[in-house]
């Protein structure tokens, strides 16, 4: 193989090794990226196609958080800022290219009544050369650069953790509400069968003649409001389950086998800090103001490298270059094959004279952005402090409610039991039956839906906290 062509092949190899180095991350900047779409929430994401039966609330978080399209579009965002804080970091490296040109030369020269001084040239040209320029003062333009970089990095990853816990707390509150769902389709199905069992007890007794016909009637039409609030059941359980479907970006028919609410949920938790403490904290540590903490960085950082963008730089350059073109002695003269190379080294300074003064707004456009980051920071912190607020006080009441509920429904099952019997026993009216009826009814569905907002209400403040994660699944 001749020595052009080793030149030719070395100058591929090096550039497809260039082309992969990104696998190996030479400038350490993909460093610490999340193996998966979920992040810490699920460093692994190993779940089957299909949902486990029953589903629980831990897997139906994990198959969010590993496959929601929003989700990935931040862990993908994360990814892209890494891979610019590693193209920031590259500008402080020369740049050195090479390159290498094959020519073949046909060249005929004819002068009339003097054919000897005529030239007829048939060649092959190669010229190979290799060049450096390493940029070695810029008056702080690459460091801002750099800063800029990790900075839209730092802001990505609070971005992520923001839309992860927003995720979370999604999938949570619509597995919550697809419990919720099935617990009042289950209520409505006690509810039917109650009010059908009182319909053929009014029945029976108007058959007997000692009940009013209009007792049979008032039943029956009881039994189809329960009938009616049973389809409506069916069908806001089914909507709850295919928004839990869309949740973990599977079709909105897959079937889903969700518990219903059970009993056994502890309502009583509390906090350690005080609400003004919380609220102290979230307005320091939430994802979203760290996010646009490191938005107002950027910002600044892109300021200073604006502005040393129209100051001098210094560069080494440097250059080498070979070809065998051929020489001649003069016209007419026989040519002859040669090679020749030629090099240099030395400084370069690029001095910007005059821009027509688009430097100068360039630099005004960035401060601004400064500042409008700086707004967004306030303002960040206000919407946070709010949340926490809110949902503190949203707990606070579900807290209550929980056990309010739970108070209702036993006094509602006591009495809807009493005025059972008495109707049963010919001393108590079909009226009687059907108002302690319809009490219970709501009892079970206020206690259904108090238990859900209660865990709707607890994961809402930890989402709001900025704290959510494995814990707020027990």
């Amino acid at each position: 193989m001749s020595a052009n062509r080793k030149t030719l092949v070395a100058l591929v190899a090096c550039i497809a090794t260039m082309n992969t180095a990104h696998a190996i991350d030479v400038l350490r900047a993909e460093q610490n990226i999340s193996a998966t779409a979920a992040g810490s929430f699920a460093p692994v994401c190993g779940l089957g196609a299909a949902p486990g039966r029953p589903l629980k609330l831990d897997e139906a978080v994990e198959r969010t958080l590993c496959s929601n399209p929003k989700t990935r579009e931040a862990w993908a965002a994360v990814k892209a800022q890494a891979a610019g804080v590693g193209a920031a970091r590259a500008a402080y490296l020369p740049q050195i290219s090479a390159n290498w040109q094959g020519v073949r030369e046909s060249s005929v020269i004819d002068i009339e009544n003097h054919p000897a001084l005529s030239e007829d040239i048939n060649a092959f040209t190669r010229t190979a050369g290799v060049s450096l320029n390493w940029l070695l003062y810029d008056f702080g333009g690459r460091e801002a650069a750099l800063k800029n970089a990790n900075a839209l990095l730092d802001a990505a990853r609070a971005s992520q953790d923001a839309t992860l816990q927003a995720f979370f707390a999604q999938a949570a509150k619509d597995y919550y509400a697809a419990q919720t769902a099935i617990g009042e389709l289950q209520a409505a199905q006690d509810v039917e069968a109650m009010t059908r069992q009182s319909m053929q007890a009014a029945q029976a007794r108007t058959d007997k003649g000692v009940a009013p016909v209009t007792d049979a009637l008032q039943a029956q039409t009881q039994h189809e409001q329960a009938v009616f609030s049973l389809t409506k059941a069916q069908s806001d359980a089914q909507t709850a389950l295919g928004a839990l479907a869309s949740d973990m970006n599977l079709a909105p028919d897959v079937p889903l086998d969700v518990p219903a609410v059970t009993e056994g949920v502890r309502t009583d938790r509390t906090f350690s800090e005080s609400v003004a403490e919380m609220i102290r904290d979230v307005q320091a540590t939430h994802p979203l103001v760290r996010a646009v903490q490191a938005q107002y960085e950027a910002a600044v950082a892109k300021m200073s490298q604006t502005r040393a963008q129209g100051l001098p730089s210094i560069s080494l350059v440097a250059k080498y270059s070979r070809n065998n073109q051929p020489q001649s002695m003069g016209l007419g003269l026989a040519t002859y094959s040669s090679t020749g190379h030629d090099a240099y080294v030395g400084v370069q300074m690029s001095i910007p004279l005059f821009e027509g003064f688009g430097r100068h707004y360039q630099i005004d456009q960035a401060r601004a952005q400064a500042e409008h980051q700086a707004d967004a920071i306030d303002e960040a912190r206000q919407k946070v402090a709010l949340d926490v607020w809110v949902s503190y006080q949203t707990l606070e009441s579900a807290t209550k409610n929980a056990q309010n509920s739970a108070n209702l429904l036993a006094i509602a099952s006591r009495s809807w039991e009493a005025a059972k019997h008495r109707y049963d026993a010919g001393v108590g009216s079909i009226l009687e039956l059907m108002n302690t009826q319809a009490a219970l009814a709501n009892a079970k569905q206020r206690r259904v839906q108090s238990l859900a907002e209660w865990d709707n209400a607890r994961i809402d403040m930890a989402s709001k906290l900025g704290t959510l994660g494995k814990k707020d699944l027990q």
